[in-house]
């Protein structure tokens, strides 16, 4: 009976990690993720995070600018921008971290992902 409560426990838990994770942007990515909002005439959109197949490693990050939310879309705020993500793509991007540098030989942004078992040399494709 103890076990069976534990695992209850474990679920919960995995359920509260779940429903509390987010999406976190750097505030240099924050940065420069506005410049081109501003440049590209989309300062009042946000920035919708997502996965879709290919690449290298199995699976592509995507970043877009909209300004038009779905009904299921989880919404976040990080250093002053809004991000939102689909239930899809959440399952693969819970808790990562979006980072930028602009340094001229390993420059762009980098995305850390603890869900990612596996990484290609890029850092644009994954496998979970």
């Amino acid at each position: 009976m103890s076990e069976t409560i534990q695992n209850t426990k474990s679920l919960e838990e995995q359920q509260k990690d779940f429903q509390t994770a987010k999406i976190t942007v750097s505030k240099n990515a924050v940065k420069r993720l506005k410049a081109v909002m501003t440049s590209d005439g989309k300062a009042d959109h946000f920035l919708r995070m997502s996965v879709e197949g290919g690449g290298c490693s199995g699976m592509t990050y995507k970043m877009d600018f909209e300004n038009e939310k779905a009904e299921f879309d989880k919404q976040f705020e990080s250093n002053g921008l809004t991000i939102v993500c689909d239930l899809k793509s959440w399952l693969y991007l819970k808790d990562i971290e979006v980072d930028f540098s602009d340094d001229l030989l390993n420059g762009g942004f980098k995305i850390k992902n603890p869900n990612a078992e596996r990484t290609c040399g890029c850092g644009t494709s994954f496998s979970a």
